[in-house]
């Protein structure tokens, strides 16, 4: 599947996590649809940093909204589907990556962007920087290089990295700092990343 199937409708036209979860109130199977609409881009996004293989990326999409469709408090009120979406992918991405390793596969380099993901990092940063930021990103540590995809690039707020990864509110804010000055350190250009 090509990433260009994976658009989103305009975020305007779609409804909020709350709204989603009233619909599911009576139409679960809509509701799951529209969760699947809101998400999947950004989903296969993230995967596809982790995992480096549009195929495997979309599986583990897949894999997450099968998971979601089984889990029993995904739609009540207090739970919060975004960050358990995006823990369940970046488990299932190491869980990848764990299994290539096991195997002694020889992990492929970063390889050419096609025009989508080329389209969505200029977005973010600046062609030059692209590359050096993604060649220092693989030079950092797990830990960091998680908080910063999670804030950076899936945009999610400190509360949903503190629930997407069970660290506390404090830790996301502390490991954050840490891995950006990490990131500045190994780019040696203090400009590059937002403060």
């Amino acid at each position: 599947m090509k990433p260009d199937t994976l658009r989103l409708l305009s975020p305007s036209l779609m409804p909020t996590p709350p709204e989603i979860k009233a619909i599911a109130r009576s139409d679960q199977r809509r509701a799951m649809g529209l969760v699947a609409e809101k998400y999947r881009a950004r989903l296969y996004n993230h995967a596809l940093y982790i995992v480096k293989d549009h195929q495997e990326a979309y599986d583990v999409i897949q894999e997450v909204f099968i998971k979601a469709i089984h889990e029993h408090r995904f739609f009540d009120d207090d739970f919060k589907m975004k960050a358990w979406l995006f823990r369940v992918a970046s488990n299932l991405c190491f869980n990848i990556i764990r299994n290539r390793k096991r195997r002694g596969a020889i992990l492929e380099n970063v390889r050419g962007r096609d025009s989508t993901e080329a389209d969505q990092f200029q977005r973010v940063f600046s062609e030059e920087r692209q590359g050096r930021i993604l060649t220092a990103m693989d030079q950092i540590s797990r830990n960091h290089r998680e908080i910063l995809m999670l804030r950076y690039y899936s945009d999610l707020s400190y509360a949903e990295i503190s629930d997407s990864l069970k660290i506390k509110l404090g830790t996301v804010m502390s490991r954050l700092s840490r891995a950006k000055n990490k990131l500045m350190e190994v780019l040696d250009d203090p400009g590059v990343v937002e403060r």
